[in-house]
């Protein structure tokens, strides 16, 4: 006898539907699956015999073929468990044919026949709904993230068992309650505050502006100076995720396997700190499975690098595309996949190998060639996409230990919610909201210069002789500062402000 249901598998951040086959005939007994499966799909065969034996249903002794359609298509991980389990009961008429047919089926089984939590079930949820299925089936450990998917019937069940009963009478299951999207500053709490950051007004200031805009920024000085501190500090100040951000970030952390599932979506904008000695693929994503990485992983959020030029050089190079375009292409030798990487990238660095050139109050010992080949580990073309370059230098004591009172970073956070309102107003219908992914067409549209700004920029571009993306960078930035000011048109003092913060480039790689 012949059953077909219906499961879902992942490619990149989106699903695809797989037609589980299963078939039985008479014969010697025998068990294959077919469908270019990988080797967890493979050993499914085992796991599925097992949870259908220890769930007290009758393993069928007969020849069976299970075949995973699309057959050309590549199908990896424990999805398929589950359906493929139902399956083998339906075609063995320990289920009645019709019972099973209107859902859709994810789930690993273990050998007793409880369904495990698996990754990436947002994303397949999603994408299954968008194909016009309603009803679903999932292992009840996946429930949290399930719940927030509108629009279908949500099934979270323990096990096997489970599962058959609901097939064969379904009105004693209740589908899961969809929860209420709800994000606001009283449920992400950080540790830190730019209230206990004393001093270094030009580098919060820059900080500010680009938070504002979704700029990058490169941090330069010695070390103590607070680098670190005040990167810890950017998320703080960042607008709070709307519920369709909040869903884009949750996709690719179920998909990567670091989702809480306790509470089944993500809130909080992401602020990820890779170790220098990070490879390239968990930087950009890829390995055997072309899983997203780091950039990915920082998507809506912030990807900090510390002490930036100890990565490897190749490693940091790889940041060029997804700097410009917003996502990543992890290709293989048989796939394909595209992830988005829209992040803030805040970067630090100390100016040379003993961390003193250009200090106040150290001294340097390094000589020029030194300093010069520690530079040369980040490239221009790349730090000619990091859009503030600022140099932050060591406090004084009196700084340190003065009573004063810093500004709180929820102050600074209305600053830059006003900013990120105008810019939604003023992109809505595109597919970006801060001025830092403004195309070419919206820079000439909303960058418009009077003769004093076009001067200025002109003589900066002669005299720092910056390439045509430093010179648009410059003109996004004083876009940025303009709405900061609640400002119609870019006047001088911003262009001159977004100007200060392109010359350390000059300075330090011409």
């Amino acid at each position: 006898m012949l059953a077909k249901l219906i499961s879902y598998a992942l490619s990149g951040v989106d699903g695809f539907k797989v037609e589980i086959e299963v078939d039985l005939n008479a014969g010697l007994p025998s068990y294959e699956i077919v469908g270019l499966g990988d080797t967890a799909v493979k050993e499914s065969k085992e796991r599925v015999r097992s949870a259908i034996k220890n769930s007290l249903f009758a393993f069928p002794l007969k020849k069976i073929t299970i075949n995973l359609a699309p057959a050309d298509s590549k199908k990896e991980g424990s999805y398929f468990d589950l359906a493929i389990a139902v399956a083998i009961l339906a075609a063995s008429e320990q289920i009645e044919d019709r019972s099973y047919k209107d859902y859709v089926m994810i789930g690993e089984l273990s050998l007793d026949g409880t369904l495990r939590h698996i990754k990436g079930v947002m994303p397949l949820l999603i994408s299954a709904l968008q194909a016009g299925y309603k009803k679903f089936i999932i292992p009840s450990a996946n429930a949290e993230e399930a719940s927030y998917v509108e629009g279908c019937e949500i099934y979270a069940l323990d096990n096997l068992k489970s599962v058959v009963e609901l097939l064969r009478d379904e009105q004693n299951y209740k589908p899961l309650e969809t929860k209420r999207f709800v994000n606001n500053s009283a449920f992400n709490k950080y540790n830190v505050d730019f209230s206990e950051v004393k001093g270094q007004f030009v580098a919060k200031r820059a900080i500010e502006i680009a938070v504002a805009g979704g700029h990058n920024i490169i941090m330069i000085g010695p070390p103590g100076a607070g680098k670190t501190m005040m990167a810890k500090c950017v998320p703080t100040i960042m607008p709070d995720m709307s519920f369709e951000e909040a869903i884009e970030v949750t996709k690719i952390h179920s998909i990567a396997g670091v989702l809480d599932s306790s509470k089944g979506i993500v809130t909080r904008r992401p602020f990820r700190t890779p170790h220098h000695t990070a490879t390239m693929p968990s930087l950009i994503g890829g390995g055997s499975n072309a899983k997203p990485g780091e950039v990915s992983l920082a998507h809506n959020g912030v990807l900090f690098l510390d002490e930036m030029p100890e990565y490897q050089r190749k490693t940091l190079e790889t940041l060029r595309q997804p700097l410009e375009d917003g996502y990543v292409t992890v290709s293989r030798a048989k796939q394909s996949l595209e992830y988005p990487a829209r992040f803030m990238l805040v970067a630090s660095m100390n100016p040379c190998p003993c961390g003193n050139f250009g200090s106040k109050t150290q001294q340097c010992k390094c000589t020029a060639n030194e300093i010069h080949k520690y530079v040369s580990k980040l490239s221009g073309p790349l730090i000619d996409r990091i859009d503030l370059q600022i140099e932050v230098d060591n406090i004084s004591y009196e700084e340190l230990r003065g009573g004063g009172e810093a500004e709180s970073s929820a102050e600074i956070k209305k600053r830059v919610e006003k900013a990120r309102a105008i810019q939604r107003e003023r992109y809505k219908g595109s597919n970006i909201f801060v001025n830092a992914y403004m195309t070419n067409a919206q820079v000439k549209k909303y960058c418009a210069l009077d003769k004093t700004c076009e001067l200025l920029l002109k003589n900066a571009f002669e005299k720092l002789n910056l390439s045509a993306r430093a010179s648009t960078r410059i003109l996004k930035v004083a876009r940025t500062i303009a709405d900061l000011e609640d400002s119609e048109n870019i006047r001088p003092q911003h262009i001159t402000e977004a100007i200060q913060y392109r010359s350390l480039d000059r300075k330090y790689w011409e």
